[in-house]
C-alpha cells in the first residue's frame, strides 16, 4: 500500500514539474527596450541543427549531423507539393551541387535565411526591427504593417510587415523571388508565396521561429516549420563578412573568411601605396 502510495506522488510530482516548466516556458516575459514596452529580441541568434540540408529531415553524410524534419504541420513532416511540383523539386535535388542558389552567392531568402548553418542578428529600437544576417551580407528592414507591401516585386528577401501579438512579433512576407530555395535539397515555392512569421522568446537565450508558407501555385495547402534559435554568447562575438568571388566561367562562390583572397580585399594599406615613378 505504501508503495502504491509512494508511486502515485512520485507520479503528480513529475507532472507538477513538467507542468511548471511548460509554463514557464509558455510565460517567458523578455527585458524592453527603452521606452519599457517593446519586447528586446536585440542579439546574436544561431540555430544548432542542420535543418538547412534538408527541412524535411535527413541522414547523416560527409560529417553533417542528422536532423529530423522541422515542418511541424503536416504532422508527417512533409511538404504537400502539388505532384507537377513534386517533379520540380526532383529535379533540383538531382542538381542540387551546383544549382542551389546559395551556392552561387545569392541571398537565402525568406525563411531559409533563418535555419542558415551561420548567425543572424537582430537590431532593435522603439518602432524599428532589422536582421542582419552573416551570409551574402543579406539584411532585412521590417516596416510596420500600417504600410501597403510593394506590387510586382519578386527580391530574394522579399517584402516585410510586421506587428506585436503581445510579446510575439508577427512578420507578413510576399514579393519573393521564385529562384530562391528553402534549403540544400531543393525544396522551393513560387513568387506567388505568402509567408507568416512568428518570432518568439521562450527563454532568455532562445528565440522560437515559426514560419507558416502558403503557395496555391506549388501547394496543395499551408504548411508550417517551426525550429529554435540560440543566443551566441562567446565573448567578442558578432557578424563576420561572408565573400564571394568571380570564378573563370562568371560564376560567383563563396570564399572562406579566413581565405587570403577574401583578407586582400580589405587590406587598406594597398591603396595608401604610392606607384613607384
Amino acid at each position: 500500500m505504501r508503495l502504491v502510495v509512494a508511486v502515485a506522488s512520485l507520479a503528480m510530482l513529475t507532472a507538477a514539474v513538467a507542468g511548471q516548466s511548460a509554463g514557464t516556458a509558455k510565460s517567458f516575459v523578455p527585458g524592453r527596450l527603452w521606452d519599457g514596452k517593446t519586447p528586446d529580441f536585440r542579439g546574436i541568434w544561431q540555430v544548432r541543427d542542420t535543418a538547412y540540408v534538408n527541412i524535411e529531415g535527413h541522414a547523416a553524410e560527409r560529417g553533417i549531423a542528422a536532423s529530423k524534419s522541422i515542418v511541424v504541420d503536416p504532422p508527417d513532416g512533409k511538404i504537400p507539393y502539388k505532384p507537377d511540383a513534386v517533379l520540380t523539386r526532383q529535379e533540383h535535388y538531382r542538381a542540387r551541387a551546383t544549382a542551389d542558389p546559395s551556392v552561387k552567392c545569392y541571398q537565402a531568402g525568406v525563411p531559409r535565411a533563418t535555419y542558415l548553418a551561420t548567425p543572424l542578428q537582430i537590431l532593435q529600437s522603439p518602432g524599428n526591427f532589422a536582421i542582419v544576417y552573416q551570409e551574402n551580407h543579406a539584411f532585412r528592414v521590417f516596416h510596420a504593417d500600417t504600410r501597403p507591401h510593394f506590387d510586382n516585386t519578386d527580391w530574394w528577401m522579399g517584402d516585410t510587415r510586421y506587428r506585436w501579438e503581445g510579446d510575439t512579433l508577427v512578420a507578413d512576407v510576399v514579393a519573393q523571388t521564385d529562384e530562391a530555395w528553402l534549403d540544400q535539397a531543393g525544396n522551393f515555392h513560387s513568387t506567388e508565396v505568402h509567408i507568416v512569421e512568428r518570432y518568439r522568446m521562450s527563454g532568455a537565450d532562445t528565440l522560437e521561429y515559426e514560419a507558416r508558407i502558403e503557395d496555391p501555385v506549388v501547394y496543395t495547402r499551408p504548411w508550417t516549420l517551426r525550429t529554435v534559435l540560440y543566443r551566441v554568447k562567446q565573448p567578442g562575438a558578432r557578424i563576420i563578412e561572408d565573400e564571394c568571388l568571380e570564378d573563370a566561367n562568371g560564376v560567383r562562390h563563396h570564399v572562406a573568411p579566413t581565405d587570403v583572397r577574401n583578407l586582400l580585399k580589405s587590406d587598406y594599406t594597398r591603396w595608401k601605396q604610392r606607384p613607384t615613378k
